[in-house]
């Protein structure tokens, strides 16, 4: 994502490239960063310059998380803040080491994802017992800030034709999927294979074991495809998806909540974050609805829309710029 003249086509490069790759490795070979600051394309690997003044916004390898570093960065702006941006990083298994190490200040999570990556035994019951369980496993020099009310859940989630063919609907639940699972094809991103939010859980919690796994991307078009011309039968969908309703796709319900509980919330290294940012992050959560965040994620990933025009925009409307 560069000057205010080029903004738009770096920000749609940097978009296309968050869902076009699947290894973290080819996503940190593409990375660019930008901001209407102005600057050009950085290592995302390489530790911002001294002169701790500027807070370093981060984003995952898929198009919210993008569109989430916008909001964040654009509200910490707001409020006087010098930030830079290094969108389209990779995985979590890379961006919390960097964010471990300083590299990064501030980054887009789920608090659920994110315990679930740092404890895969945990079971917390309430989005106020996830948020506990994520502060004592994380790294003493980081820190969560309020969740939003917005959650977005990884989801097996199928096409029309396999809902149709077992006869399961948006009440069935993903047990009721574990008999034909044998003969379907399941695909997400590489690391959902070996995630206890992903393959394991679904063996351990639900008895589930697949007649194979497609390694394709985090929600991104690269799945929505494969599950479209049924390529693969199952696949790991994120609920504020429109291509859901868009092209019918069956979400089925997740009792035993292997995937938890799923709130946007901003992870940041405590001491790059003066309390002024910590102040502007948490009144964005406090306005960020579930609803909000498909409408914006439509406008993205439906219409192309900018990103940033996007983030701009609701935080406008918000009241937050």
């Amino acid at each position: 994502m560069a000057n205010v003249t080029v903004i738009g086509n770096s920000r749609r490069r940097a978009l296309t490239a968050a869902v076009a790759l699947a290894a973290a490795t080819a996503a940190l070979a593409g990375c660019s960063s930008s901001s209407s600051s102005g600057k050009g394309s950085s290592d995302p690997l390489q530790k911002p310059a001294a002169g701790g003044d500027t807070v370093v916004v981060g984003s995952n390898n898929f198009a919210e998380s993008i569109l989430l570093g916008d909001i964040y960065g654009e509200a910490l702006k707001a409020k006087g803040l010098k930030v830079t941006y290094k969108p389209n990083i990779g995985s979590r298994e890379t961006t919390y080491g960097l964010m471990k190490n300083g590299t990064l200040t501030v980054l887009p999570e789920y608090n659920g994802a994110l315990l679930a990556y740092l404890d895969p035994k945990a079971t917390p019951k309430t989005v106020e017992t996830t948020q506990a369980a994520v502060t004592a496993k994380l790294d003493p020099k980081l820190a969560i800030l309020n969740p939003a009310p917005a959650q977005n859940k990884d989801a097996v989630t199928l096409n029309a034709q396999t809902a149709k063919k077992y006869g399961l609907t948006s009440k069935s639940t993903i047990a009721d999927l574990t008999k034909a699972a044998p003969d379907l094809v399941i695909g997400g991103s590489p690391e959902f294979q070996t995630r206890h939010q992903g393959l394991v859980g679904l063996k351990s919690d639900y008895g589930q074991t697949y007649k194979s796994f497609k390694a394709l991307d985090a929600g991104g078009p690269l799945t929505i495809a494969a599950l479209k011309n049924n390529n693969i039968q199952a696949g790991d969908v994120f609920t504020t998806d429109p291509s859901i309703a868009k092209d019918h796709f069956v979400v089925l319900q997740d009792p035993k909540n292997l995937f938890g509980f799923e709130n946007v919330v901003p992870l940041v290294y405590k001491s790059k974050l003066p309390q002024k940012g910590v102040d502007a992050l948490n009144a964005v959560s406090a306005k960020l609805t579930t609803d909000s965040l498909l409408a914006m994620d439509t406008k993205v990933q439906s219409k192309s829309a900018d990103p940033l025009a996007v983030a701009q925009a609701w935080l406008k409307q918000a009241g937050l710029s």
